[in-house]
């Protein structure tokens, strides 16, 4: 029988984790079987720059964060070697990074995701990897506000500069 204080120490992984996802608009499941130390450094320190916080958990620490959840079918997912990755703001970086490091690995897969709560499809996932950052489709859409303002800005300095020209000298 384990002791009060690791019982304890548990039910706070547990309250910690549920707070997290209560807490994230995205998150990724992993099976992160077979990534190197210095694969693993690699994908951590990218996460982390997204926003993206990533940790290896317990299965039951995570099953019984998901119980009684919209996210407790995932729990069929919960085998093997799991870390999760949640996003407080951004809905596909996490989804970005991890799908870009499964398809260049042969062990490292995808076990499940969600979003705003609810669970999402693998197809789903590999489909956010494939938007572009958040940043991105930012300067798209200002780029298509900007457009007609510059061009009318063009237009008129234009008709400034052929007012400006000297009249052609009469013979």
């Amino acid at each position: 029988m384990p002791s009060e204080k690791v019982l304890e120490s548990k039910k706070q992984q547990v309250a910690s984790l549920k707070e997290r996802l209560e807490a994230s608009v995205a998150g990724v499941v992993v099976d992160y079987k077979g990534i190197s130390v210095e694969d693993d450094t690699k994908l951590r320190k990218e996460l982390r720059e997204a926003g993206v916080e990533y940790t290896v958990v317990k299965n039951t620490i995570l099953g019984r964060a998901i119980d009684g959840t919209s996210l407790a079918d995932m729990s069929s997912v919960l085998e093997g070697t799991t870390a999760i990755a949640t996003s407080k703001e951004d809905y596909v970086a996490a989804a970005r990074i991890l799908n870009k490091y499964a398809e260049s690995s042969n062990s490292f897969s995808i076990k499940s995701g969600y979003l705003d709560g609810e669970i999402i499809s693998l197809e789903k996932i590999a489909s956010l990897a494939k938007l572009p950052s958040r940043e991105v489709l930012l300067a798209t859409v200002l780029n298509a506000f900007n457009a007609p303002i510059a061009a009318f800005a063009r237009a008129v300095q234009a008709i400034v500069d052929k007012e400006g020209e000297a009249a052609p000298a009469a013979e």
